[in-house]
């Protein structure tokens, strides 16, 4: 069996390393890839957004499978344009991925499916924007519409910083295109999680909890990033609350976008705010998540080829999944800048140091005269396991302090918040 992996980061790594456990033995490609993935598949240069030009790939070397990583590729049509050729492949077509691609589309379909969610209001006319925000006062959170890598929410606790991100997405198009259109909703409180579910159209498998950590310094400060660690299990995330996501939040859309004739078939991220009225949606993705996936799937105990294939041909009711209980933690070690402009082609050292209970997601990494230097913000992503969150910490933390490269930077506090809860 040949599989194609599409993407080159800390989420695609995590993809390529789970397929190989496989009992299948799959003879693994990934596009384009990074120094670690090179590890266990073939690279392949070819850019992930070259939606034809994978699908003439995957024609030519016989690939039985594609799995696809990022949102860009997706909203790109790459799904379309595999199954129209007879393609195998793992991921939603266009028109249901845009449930992450506008947000704005996301809302409305909440909204007419009794999906819980924060109130909003959505702007084109940037005068327009700062009247209501001064009308509704702070805190309050500004999106861009379309995709931004992660980095197109700014939650405001004051009028100014509203204004200011309103500026910068429309006025100063800082997220080009995607900030054309501004969603502006309720400032939530609670806790976040995340919870993804495989999906065939119709059959939900709802994946175990984890809880990412958007903002770039410790204790949530400073400006969103695409992620900068996360852990799972998920204390707060009970028997209970996995019944309520399924049924009031994840089960409506699956169905409505099917109904509407647009059904999602891959993996459904939901991010969560768990407040005291119960769960709400923040955002919905229409792929794995980043670095989510870096600890959710090293503890999918199922065999991810058979679950993929049963996704794809719309039979995954016959897939129950299992789980390890062993817990797991990622830290991000991100580049001198980051999220900001940043640093590339520093040198990576202590790589091959990291002990037993760590494994090294390579994210934004490339090889340059036989060494491994960075080449993306968030360059690795160091994730430790363990029988406990406590375990996994520690271990995470380890691996951490071995490895070293000029300006990096992280989080020290990835999973302190399920010792509190």
């Amino acid at each position: 069996m040949k599989i194609l992996v599409v993407g080159g980061g800390g989420r695609e790594h995590a993809i390529v390393h789970a397929l190989a456990q496989s009992h299948h033995r799959p003879k693994l490609y990934c596009a384009p890839g990074n120094p670690g993935i090179a590890q266990e598949a073939a690279l392949v240069n070819i850019p992930a957004d070259a939606v034809r030009e994978l699908a003439d790939f995957a024609e030519k070397e016989n690939i039985d499978l594609t799995v696809v990583g990022p949102e860009a590729p997706l909203l790109a049509g790459i799904v379309d344009i595999f199954e129209e050729r007879g393609l195998r492949i793992y991921g939603p077509r266009k028109a249901a991925a845009l449930i992450e691609g506008s947000k704005s589309f996301a809302k409305d379909l909440m909204l007419a499916n009794g999906v819980p969610t924060a109130w909003y209001r959505t702007f084109t006319d940037l005068q327009e924007a700062k009247s209501f925000v001064r009308e509704k006062g702070a805190p309050i959170v500004i999106k861009a519409d379309g995709l931004a890598a992660g980095k197109g929410v700014v939650v405001a606790m004051t009028l100014a910083e509203a204004e200011d991100a309103l500026e910068a997405m429309m006025g100063e198009k800082v997220f080009g295109e995607a900030g054309t259109r501004v969603v502006i909703e309720e400032y939530l409180e609670g806790q976040e999680a995340t919870v993804m579910a495989f999906v065939d159209g119709k059959t939900i498998r709802v994946m175990e909890a984890s809880q990412d950590h958007k903002p770039v310094f410790d204790g949530d400060k400073g400006p969103n990033t695409g992620g900068m660690g996360t852990y799972s299990p998920v204390p707060l995330a009970t028997p209970e609350l996995y019944q309520q996501v399924e049924e009031s939040i994840i089960r409506p859309v699956v169905d409505a976008l099917r109904e509407q004739g647009t059904p999602f078939k891959g993996t459904l991220y939901a991010g969560l705010m768990l407040t005291k009225d119960g769960p709400k949606v923040i955002e919905f993705n229409a792929r794995f998540g980043d670095p989510e996936t870096q600890v959710i799937l090293p503890r999918l105990q199922s065999d991810l080829v058979d679950v993929m294939l049963a996704v794809v041909e719309g039979r995954l009711h016959e897939i129950d999944l299992s789980w390890k209980s062993d817990a797991a933690v990622c830290v991000i070690m991100a580049a001198e800048g980051y999220p900001g402009s940043y640093r590339k082609g520093e040198l990576i050292h202590g790589l091959a140091q990291v002990n037993e209970n760590v494994f090294v997601y390579h994210a934004g990494t490339a090889e340059k005269d036989g060494q491994i230097v960075t080449s993306g913000g968030r360059v690795l992503g160091v994730t430790g396991f363990g029988k406990d969150l406590a375990s996994a910490k520690a271990s995470a933390y380890s691996g951490v302090e071995q490895i070293h490269f000029q300006g990096a930077h992280y989080r020290r506090d990835i999973a302190d918040k399920a010792f509190k809860s």
